[in-house]
């Protein structure tokens, strides 16, 4: 206890200089947290894909599309359980700022293959009843001020025209890990309005769905899916959820290496700063570890006195840029819209934080305890006047 006292009482003897280390402290600890948020929404996607769904696309390139008459075909493989399907829309609301994901879905077997989108029976059967409805993600509704009802001007891109659905449902996630930012409408509406205008590319779709019994299967199924199209004018690529998501993710790999670099590079520098404090209270205490020195302490005391008032001010702080790091991630996410569709603090970048909050207390310390224990009695005592 007294010992601890004493630590205590050495963190707070300089409280200019302490109080502006922990700040530099705080500082860092909240923006590895920021830092290391934004890497994980990166890989939310593929976090949350479900480990029995696959994804079947075009083997050339995304871009290109898949006949219609594929559905019956992939259902037919054995361990095949449910197959929907989904078309990008990409359309643009108001101005191209205001991104949120749009799809057109064969409605109701794409939300029996996505029970993790939960939205009121009422609200479905009125989706399922108007050729236009529109099922919109609780953070896209919240982001736009979307209501059940309101009508949402589309300008298509990819489907040139001015499209206009009405929301019909508000969808929410079964957990934190749902991408609640999506826009979903019926593939039937786009598909009349494409065969009107632009015949060649109806009965199309962009990606197939396909849900299978177990986890065990998704290999032997994938590969059966593929083999039944070799050789087609459409040969497919069929592979995991969580695969389909992190292809998305490597194309943007150079920028999350940067990111993660970044961060890192934040502790290096307050490790330095933290380092620095340490040093000049060594120094300055020089005399006070030689006098414990002649009274009999042990040159690990000496150590232990320095290490703890070293972790004292590292934890303290880093335990309050932890707590600053939930407040600012929302936000951060406020701010960002629906640009990261999931965008929360995890478990393991709280460890992550604490853990480089102890390693900076820890390393700062080293090289003055050192000299603390090494310093002679007569040389740590001149230095009194």
């Amino acid at each position: 206890m007294y010992t601890l006292k004493l630590v205590l009482r050495n963190a707070l003897r300089h409280k200019l200089r302490t109080t502006l280390t922990a700040l530099g402290i705080v500082v860092a600890i909240v923006a590895f947290g920021l830092l290391q948020t934004i890497v994980d929404a990166w890989y939310a996607g593929a976090a949350g894909a479900s480990a029995t769904r696959l994804v079947t696309r075009n083997a050339i390139s995304l871009v290109f599309p898949l006949p219609l008459s594929y559905q019956a075909k992939i259902r037919s493989v054995p361990g095949v359980t449910g197959v929907s399907h989904a078309n990008w829309f990409g359309g643009v609301y108001v101005s191209e700022k205001n991104f949120f994901p749009q799809f057109a879905v064969e409605a109701e077997s794409y939300f029996r293959l996505y029970p993790e989108y939960r939205v009121p029976q009422d609200q479905f059967r009125e989706f399922l009843r108007d050729r236009r409805g529109a099922i919109v993600g609780r953070k896209t509704a919240q982001t736009f001020g979307f209501r059940i009802g309101d009508v949402v001007p589309l300008k298509g891109t990819i489907y040139p025209g001015d499209w206009q659905f009405v929301v019909r449902g508000i969808y929410t996630g079964a957990d934190s890990r749902t991408d609640e930012s999506q826009f979903f409408f019926h593939w039937t509406y786009l598909n009349e309005y494409v065969r009107e205008r632009l015949p060649r590319r109806a009965d199309t779709v962009g990606v197939y769905v396909v849900q299978v019994a177990s986890a065990e299967d998704v290999p032997r199924v994938a590969e059966a899916i593929d083999a039944l199209f070799r050789n087609s004018l459409a040969e497919t690529r069929t592979e995991s959820e969580q695969a389909f998501q992190l292809s998305f993710v490597s194309m943007t790999e150079a920028i999350l290496i940067l990111i993660r670099v970044v961060s890192f590079v934040v502790i290096a520098i307050i490790l330095a700063v933290m380092a620095n404090t340490m040093a000049m209270t060594a120094r300055e205490r020089a005399s006070e570890y030689a006098t414990f020195k002649a009274l009999g302490f042990r040159p690990s005391f000496l150590a232990g006195l320095i290490f703890g008032e070293s972790l004292a001010i590292a934890v303290t702080a880093g335990a309050l840029g932890i707590a600053l790091t939930f407040p600012v991630s929302r936000r951060f996410a406020q701010a960002m819209g629906t640009l990261f569709p999931v965008f929360e603090v995890s478990g393991s970048t709280v460890a992550l934080q604490l853990a480089c909050a102890c390693a900076v207390g820890a390393a700062a310390a080293v090289l003055p305890a050192w000299r603390a224990a090494r310093v002679p009695v007569a040389e740590g005592l001149r230095n009194i006047g």
